[in-house]
Protein backbone atom coordinates (compact mmCIF):
# COMPACT_ATOMS: atom_id res chain seq x y z
CA UNK A 1 0.00 0.00 0.00
CA UNK A 2 2.67 2.44 -0.31
CA UNK A 3 1.74 5.80 -1.75
CA UNK A 4 1.96 9.26 -1.39
CA UNK A 5 1.05 11.25 1.68
CA UNK A 6 -1.16 14.08 1.61
CA UNK A 7 -3.10 16.28 4.47
CA UNK A 8 -6.51 17.92 4.61
CA UNK A 9 -7.23 20.31 7.81
CA UNK A 10 -10.40 21.32 9.01
CA UNK A 11 -11.26 24.79 7.55
CA UNK A 12 -14.37 26.66 5.96
CA UNK A 13 -13.07 25.26 2.24
CA UNK A 14 -12.84 21.39 3.72
CA UNK A 15 -15.99 21.21 5.65
CA UNK A 16 -19.53 20.22 4.23
CA UNK A 17 -22.42 18.77 5.98
CA UNK A 18 -24.31 16.78 2.82
CA UNK A 19 -23.31 14.64 -0.08
CA UNK A 20 -23.39 15.85 -3.34
CA UNK A 21 -21.99 13.46 -6.58
CA UNK A 22 -21.44 17.25 -8.93
CA UNK A 23 -18.85 18.69 -6.21
CA UNK A 24 -15.06 18.95 -6.94
CA UNK A 25 -13.45 17.13 -5.13
CA UNK A 26 -10.53 19.02 -2.98
CA UNK A 27 -7.67 15.99 -3.61
CA UNK A 28 -7.38 13.81 -6.57
CA UNK A 29 -5.26 10.37 -5.15
CA UNK A 30 -3.57 7.47 -6.50
CA UNK A 31 -5.05 4.01 -5.42
CA UNK A 32 -2.28 3.49 -2.81
CA UNK A 33 -2.14 6.70 -1.47
CA UNK A 34 -2.49 7.99 2.45
CA UNK A 35 -4.62 10.96 3.56
CA UNK A 36 -4.32 12.55 7.39
CA UNK A 37 -7.75 14.28 7.68
CA UNK A 38 -8.91 16.25 10.35
CA UNK A 39 -12.52 16.26 11.67
CA UNK A 40 -14.56 18.58 13.46
CA UNK A 41 -17.43 17.25 15.61
CA UNK A 42 -20.30 16.13 14.00
CA UNK A 43 -22.58 18.84 15.65
CA UNK A 44 -20.34 21.32 14.07
CA UNK A 45 -18.64 22.52 17.94
CA UNK A 46 -15.59 23.93 17.91
CA UNK A 47 -14.78 23.94 21.71
CA UNK A 48 -16.20 22.54 25.19
CA UNK A 49 -18.36 25.69 25.59
CA UNK A 50 -20.31 24.42 22.49
CA UNK A 51 -19.73 27.65 20.17
CA UNK A 52 -20.69 26.51 16.69
CA UNK A 53 -18.32 26.53 13.36
CA UNK A 54 -19.12 29.48 11.78
CA UNK A 55 -20.17 30.65 8.68
CA UNK A 56 -22.26 27.86 7.48
CA UNK A 57 -24.44 26.95 4.65
CA UNK A 58 -28.44 26.28 5.73
CA UNK A 59 -28.24 23.54 3.09
CA UNK A 60 -25.01 22.49 2.01
CA UNK A 61 -24.05 21.81 5.60
CA UNK A 62 -27.40 20.86 7.44
CA UNK A 63 -25.90 17.26 8.27
CA UNK A 64 -22.65 15.84 9.79
CA UNK A 65 -19.62 18.04 10.19
CA UNK A 66 -17.82 15.98 6.64
CA UNK A 67 -14.03 16.59 5.77
CA UNK A 68 -13.91 16.42 1.84
CA UNK A 69 -14.87 14.74 -0.30
CA UNK A 70 -11.66 13.87 -2.48
CA UNK A 71 -11.82 11.65 -5.41
CA UNK A 72 -9.39 8.49 -5.99
CA UNK A 73 -8.03 8.03 -9.63
CA UNK A 74 -9.44 5.51 -11.54
CA UNK A 75 -12.43 4.80 -9.16
CA UNK A 76 -15.46 3.74 -11.55
CA UNK A 77 -19.34 2.45 -10.39
CA UNK A 78 -19.01 -0.79 -9.98
CA UNK A 79 -15.23 -0.45 -8.22
CA UNK A 80 -15.51 -1.53 -4.27
CA UNK A 81 -13.61 1.40 -2.64
CA UNK A 82 -10.97 0.12 0.48
CA UNK A 83 -10.35 2.22 3.15
CA UNK A 84 -7.25 1.13 5.65
CA UNK A 85 -7.94 2.89 8.83
CA UNK A 86 -4.61 4.18 10.57
CA UNK A 87 -4.38 6.01 13.34
CA UNK A 88 -7.50 7.89 15.10
CA UNK A 89 -6.76 10.20 17.36
CA UNK A 90 -9.21 12.09 19.07
CA UNK A 91 -9.38 16.10 20.43
CA UNK A 92 -9.31 16.43 24.37
CA UNK A 93 -12.79 16.84 24.93
CA UNK A 94 -15.90 15.25 23.48
CA UNK A 95 -19.79 15.38 24.37
CA UNK A 96 -22.59 13.16 24.60
CA UNK A 97 -25.94 13.98 25.37
CA UNK A 98 -29.77 12.33 26.12
CA UNK A 99 -33.40 14.36 25.95
CA UNK A 100 -34.36 16.99 23.66
CA UNK A 101 -36.56 15.60 21.13
CA UNK A 102 -37.40 12.45 19.47
CA UNK A 103 -34.29 11.61 18.07
CA UNK A 104 -31.82 8.61 19.51
CA UNK A 105 -34.23 6.26 21.93
CA UNK A 106 -35.41 9.54 23.91
CA UNK A 107 -39.03 9.02 22.60
CA UNK A 108 -38.76 4.84 23.62
CA UNK A 109 -37.54 6.37 26.88
CA UNK A 110 -39.85 8.84 27.84
CA UNK A 111 -37.53 11.71 27.29
CA UNK A 112 -38.73 13.17 24.65
CA UNK A 113 -39.56 16.34 26.19
CA UNK A 114 -37.02 16.36 29.02
CA UNK A 115 -34.67 19.55 28.21
CA UNK A 116 -31.14 17.98 26.17
CA UNK A 117 -28.23 17.35 28.48
CA UNK A 118 -25.12 18.06 27.28
CA UNK A 119 -22.60 16.11 29.18
CA UNK A 120 -18.72 17.23 27.91
CA UNK A 121 -16.06 14.95 28.64
CA UNK A 122 -12.29 14.96 29.06
CA UNK A 123 -10.41 13.16 26.78
CA UNK A 124 -7.07 11.42 28.26
CA UNK A 125 -5.68 10.46 24.94
CA UNK A 126 -1.99 9.09 26.13
CA UNK A 127 -4.02 7.06 29.21
CA UNK A 128 -7.15 6.01 26.73
CA UNK A 129 -10.14 6.64 29.64
CA UNK A 130 -12.73 9.62 29.38
CA UNK A 131 -14.00 11.69 32.42
CA UNK A 132 -17.55 12.71 32.64
CA UNK A 133 -18.75 15.77 34.37
CA UNK A 134 -19.86 12.66 37.32
CA UNK A 135 -16.41 12.05 37.54
CA UNK A 136 -16.94 8.50 35.85
CA UNK A 137 -14.00 6.99 33.40
CA UNK A 138 -14.55 4.89 30.33
CA UNK A 139 -12.17 3.30 28.13
CA UNK A 140 -12.30 5.03 24.82
CA UNK A 141 -12.43 3.15 21.52
CA UNK A 142 -12.01 5.75 19.19
CA UNK A 143 -13.54 4.87 15.58
CA UNK A 144 -15.22 7.40 12.98
CA UNK A 145 -18.81 7.21 12.77
CA UNK A 146 -19.06 8.30 8.97
CA UNK A 147 -17.06 7.00 6.24
CA UNK A 148 -18.46 7.35 2.61
CA UNK A 149 -19.80 8.40 -0.35
CA UNK A 150 -22.36 10.23 -2.33
CA UNK A 151 -25.14 7.59 -4.23
CA UNK A 152 -25.85 8.70 -7.94
CA UNK A 153 -28.56 10.84 -7.75
CA UNK A 154 -29.04 14.40 -8.29
CA UNK A 155 -29.31 17.22 -5.61
CA UNK A 156 -27.41 17.49 -2.20
CA UNK A 157 -28.05 14.15 0.35
CA UNK A 158 -28.19 13.82 3.27
CA UNK A 159 -25.68 12.33 6.12
CA UNK A 160 -27.67 10.87 8.55
CA UNK A 161 -28.57 7.87 7.27
CA UNK A 162 -26.40 5.07 6.08
CA UNK A 163 -26.69 3.37 2.71
CA UNK A 164 -24.81 1.60 0.15
CA UNK A 165 -22.23 3.75 -0.18
CA UNK A 166 -21.13 3.74 3.59
CA UNK A 167 -21.68 6.87 5.64
CA UNK A 168 -23.01 6.97 8.65
CA UNK A 169 -22.46 3.30 9.68
CA UNK A 170 -21.77 4.34 13.24
CA UNK A 171 -19.97 0.55 13.88
CA UNK A 172 -17.89 0.64 17.08
CA UNK A 173 -15.18 -1.53 15.31
CA UNK A 174 -14.52 0.10 12.96
CA UNK A 175 -11.17 1.16 14.45
CA UNK A 176 -7.66 1.68 13.83
CA UNK A 177 -6.28 -1.55 11.86
CA UNK A 178 -9.67 -2.49 10.32
CA UNK A 179 -10.77 -2.39 6.58
CA UNK A 180 -14.03 -0.92 5.16
CA UNK A 181 -14.85 -1.88 2.07
CA UNK A 182 -17.67 0.69 0.65
CA UNK A 183 -19.01 0.16 -3.59
CA UNK A 184 -18.19 3.13 -5.43
CA UNK A 185 -21.34 4.86 -7.48
CA UNK A 186 -19.89 8.02 -9.47
CA UNK A 187 -16.46 8.38 -11.04
CA UNK A 188 -13.82 8.99 -8.56
CA UNK A 189 -16.14 7.81 -4.94
CA UNK A 190 -15.84 11.39 -4.03
CA UNK A 191 -14.97 10.45 0.06
CA UNK A 192 -15.82 11.93 2.70
CA UNK A 193 -14.86 11.66 6.84
CA UNK A 194 -16.06 13.00 9.92
CA UNK A 195 -18.56 12.08 12.71
CA UNK A 196 -15.82 11.40 15.05
CA UNK A 197 -16.48 9.16 18.62
CA UNK A 198 -14.53 8.09 21.24
CA UNK A 199 -16.32 5.69 22.45
CA UNK A 200 -20.07 4.41 21.89
CA UNK A 201 -22.17 0.98 23.05
CA UNK A 202 -23.42 -1.15 20.51
CA UNK A 203 -26.96 0.88 19.53
CA UNK A 204 -25.85 4.49 20.48
CA UNK A 205 -29.09 4.42 21.83
CA UNK A 206 -28.78 8.33 23.42
CA UNK A 207 -28.83 9.18 19.56
CA UNK A 208 -24.92 10.67 20.23
CA UNK A 209 -22.04 8.71 21.24
CA UNK A 210 -18.49 10.64 22.95
CA UNK A 211 -18.72 12.44 19.79
CA UNK A 212 -15.34 14.30 19.49
CA UNK A 213 -13.61 16.06 16.45
CA UNK A 214 -10.25 14.16 15.78
CA UNK A 215 -6.96 15.51 15.50
CA UNK A 216 -6.02 12.82 13.07
CA UNK A 217 -7.32 10.10 10.94
CA UNK A 218 -5.04 8.18 9.27
CA UNK A 219 -6.91 6.47 5.90
CA UNK A 220 -4.88 4.86 3.06
CA UNK A 221 -7.26 3.94 0.07
CA UNK A 222 -7.22 1.16 -2.25
CA UNK A 223 -9.42 -0.17 -5.57
CA UNK A 224 -11.15 -3.47 -5.52
CA UNK A 225 -12.17 -4.21 -9.32
CA UNK A 226 -13.85 -7.62 -8.29
CA UNK A 227 -15.23 -7.35 -4.97
CA UNK A 228 -16.75 -11.01 -3.17
CA UNK A 229 -19.71 -9.20 -2.72
CA UNK A 230 -21.07 -5.90 -3.76
CA UNK A 231 -22.42 -4.39 -0.61
CA UNK A 232 -20.44 -2.90 2.67
CA UNK A 233 -18.36 -5.08 4.51
CA UNK A 234 -15.34 -4.73 6.53
CA UNK A 235 -12.55 -6.40 8.21
CA UNK A 236 -11.39 -5.70 11.83
CA UNK A 237 -9.86 -6.78 14.83
CA UNK A 238 -12.82 -7.96 15.48
CA UNK A 239 -13.68 -9.94 12.94
CA UNK A 240 -15.45 -10.34 9.30
CA UNK A 241 -18.40 -8.01 9.67
CA UNK A 242 -21.27 -7.36 6.96
CA UNK A 243 -23.70 -4.66 7.60
CA UNK A 244 -27.83 -4.24 7.02
CA UNK A 245 -29.39 -1.32 7.20
CA UNK A 246 -33.36 -0.67 6.82
CA UNK A 247 -36.30 0.91 8.62
CA UNK A 248 -37.14 -2.43 9.51
CA UNK A 249 -34.96 -4.07 12.45
CA UNK A 250 -35.67 -7.76 11.41
CA UNK A 251 -34.98 -6.54 7.72
CA UNK A 252 -31.65 -4.97 8.97
CA UNK A 253 -31.12 -7.99 10.18
CA UNK A 254 -31.72 -10.41 6.99
CA UNK A 255 -29.37 -8.21 5.00
CA UNK A 256 -26.75 -8.37 7.35
CA UNK A 257 -26.53 -11.88 7.51
CA UNK A 258 -27.58 -12.19 3.74
CA UNK A 259 -24.63 -10.74 3.05
CA UNK A 260 -22.00 -12.44 5.31
CA UNK A 261 -23.43 -15.96 4.07
CA UNK A 262 -22.58 -14.58 0.55
CA UNK A 263 -19.18 -13.55 1.54
CA UNK A 264 -17.84 -16.55 3.30
CA UNK A 265 -19.14 -18.34 0.48
CA UNK A 266 -17.35 -16.49 -2.26
CA UNK A 267 -14.27 -16.94 0.25
CA UNK A 268 -14.66 -20.33 0.08
CA UNK A 269 -15.20 -21.40 3.51
CA UNK A 270 -18.43 -22.83 2.58
CA UNK A 271 -19.48 -24.82 -0.58
CA UNK A 272 -22.82 -22.81 -0.52
CA UNK A 273 -25.52 -20.90 1.29
CA UNK A 274 -27.03 -23.66 2.93
CA UNK A 275 -24.04 -25.00 4.25
CA UNK A 276 -22.93 -21.10 5.18
CA UNK A 277 -26.19 -20.72 6.91
CA UNK A 278 -25.55 -24.40 8.84
CA UNK A 279 -22.26 -23.09 10.92
CA UNK A 280 -23.66 -19.24 10.96
CA UNK A 281 -26.02 -20.07 13.37
CA UNK A 282 -22.86 -21.35 15.51
CA UNK A 283 -20.46 -18.85 14.98
CA UNK A 284 -21.98 -15.79 13.71
CA UNK A 285 -22.94 -13.01 15.86
CA UNK A 286 -25.76 -10.01 14.73
CA UNK A 287 -25.52 -7.01 16.95
CA UNK A 288 -27.39 -3.83 16.82
CA UNK A 289 -25.11 -1.00 15.11
CA UNK A 290 -27.36 1.71 15.60
CA UNK A 291 -31.10 2.62 16.07
CA UNK A 292 -30.99 6.16 15.80
CA UNK A 293 -30.28 7.54 12.11
CA UNK A 294 -33.68 6.88 10.51
CA UNK A 295 -32.87 3.37 9.46
CA UNK A 296 -32.01 0.87 11.88
CA UNK A 297 -28.48 -0.63 11.28
CA UNK A 298 -27.17 -4.75 11.87
CA UNK A 299 -24.00 -5.87 11.90
CA UNK A 300 -23.27 -9.58 11.59
CA UNK A 301 -19.90 -10.81 13.04
CA UNK A 302 -17.24 -13.82 12.20
CA UNK A 303 -14.60 -13.76 14.89
CA UNK A 304 -10.66 -14.49 13.97
CA UNK A 305 -11.29 -17.24 16.26
CA UNK A 306 -14.63 -18.88 15.25
CA UNK A 307 -12.94 -22.22 13.98
CA UNK A 308 -10.30 -23.90 16.67
CA UNK A 309 -7.62 -24.71 13.65
CA UNK A 310 -7.89 -21.33 12.84
CA UNK A 311 -7.83 -22.57 9.34
CA UNK A 312 -10.42 -21.12 7.54
CA UNK A 313 -11.30 -17.60 10.01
Amino acid sequence: MAGGMHELPVSRRTLHGTYDRDAAPLLSIEPGDRVRFETLVSSWRVDREGTVFSPRDPERDRGHALTGPIAIRGARPGDMLAVHVGTVRPAAWGESGAGGGPWGLNREMGLQDAPFLRMVWDLDRDRGAGTNSLGQRVRLKPFMGVMGMPADVAGLQPTRPPGAQGGNIDCRELVTGSTLYLPVAVDGGLFSVGDGHAAQGDGEVGGIAIECSMECVDLTFDLVADPPIRSVYAETPAGLITFGFDEDLDRAAAAALDAMLDLTVARGLFPDRVHALAVATVVVDLRITQMVNQVRGVHAVLSPDAFMDAAKS
